[in-house]
Parts: C-alpha cells; sequence; structure tokens
C-alpha cells in the first residue's frame, strides 16, 4: 500500500508516492538523494539520524515519511546560509576539529543547530545534556563541545578564539 505524500525539505516541496512504510531516513536518501544524514544504529539511539521536523529533532530511523506529510524538513543539507555557505555550526565543526570519521557529523551539527536557535547562550553542562542523544565513537566529545561553544559566540556576535 501506498500514499501520496508532500514533504517540504530545506525550502523545496516534494510530492512523493511512499509505501506507508517507509522510513523517513529511506526518503531522504534514496527517493529525494539527500545522503546527507546518515543512518548509524537503525533504533534511534545514536542520533546520526537526526533530522528537525518543524524545528524539532526526530530520529529519521524510527520515523515513517507519512508522518512527515506536510511539515517542514531540515536536513544537514538545509543548514548552509541562503548563499551556499556554510553555517557558523558548520564551520566551527571544521574550524574546531569537532569530527572525525563524519559518521555521526550530521546529526551533531543538526542537533547542536537546534540547541543553538533554541538556547543562544549555552553553558557546558547544557551542551552535554542536549547532545547526549548523538553518540560519536571517534572523539572524547571535548571538540564538539569546543565547536559547538565557539558557534554559539559567533552566532551572538563574539569573537571566536
Amino acid at each position: 500500500m501506498t500514499r501520496s505524500i508532500t514533504l517540504r525539505v530545506n525550502g523545496k516541496e516534494h510530492t512523493l508516492e511512499v509505501p506507508v512504510q517507509r522510513l523517513l531516513i529511506d526518503c531522504l536518501r534514496y527517493d529525494l538523494g539527500l545522503t546527507g544524514t546518515k543512518e548509524g544504529c537503525s533504533v534511534g539511539v545514536c542520533g546520526a539520524c537526526t533530522v528537525l521536523i518543524d524545528d524539532e529533532m526526530i530520529s529519521s530511523c524510527l520515523t515513517l515519511a507519512i508522518l512527515a506529510d506536510g511539515r517542514e524538513l531540515r536536513t544537514v543539507e538545509g543548514l548552509a546560509q541562503a548563499d551556499g555557505t556554510l553555517s557558523p555550526v558548520q564551520q566551527a565543526f571544521i574550524d574546531h576539529g569537532g569530527f572525525q570519521c563524519g559518521i555521526c557529523t550530521p546529526g551533531m551539527v543538526t542537533a547542536a543547530t537546534a540547541l543553538l536557535e533554541a538556547h543562544p547562550r549555552p553553558s557546558e553542562d547544557d551542551i552535554k545534556e542536549w547532545m547526549m542523544g548523538n553518540l560519536c565513537r571517534c572523539t572524547g566529545y571535548y571538540k564538539i563541545i569546543e565547536s559547538i561553544q565557539a558557534a554559539a559566540a559567533q552566532l551572538r556576535g563574539e569573537s571566536v578564539a
């Protein structure tokens, strides 16, 4: 059984015919070609598949695509600025070594973006609590926290060390 859905992904509207059991991550990656979102654990605990639906973080590996019908989605590909330059969060992860292998990075950057949109001045403890649903097997998290702190400072117009 299939269903027609309309998704607004990264500012573009897409109408698709999808099987009712199609997961959102598969719809994004295979139907729309947005391969930035990664599948890590397939059970919603690693955060690699994090996307924003109506500015709320969700695990796209657990969410049926039909549940996103008519909603606004942002993936890591949609976080860049309008002119195509990287967002401050994306750039901070590069500048401050917030990633290594890159599997968790799209989910980390997406979650960090949601954090800074909700809380522009997070403490280190706020960052740790918010990001606890995003796991990384390569880093010790220090550079991830540093990257988020640098992005927060830049977004507030403060100088970044």
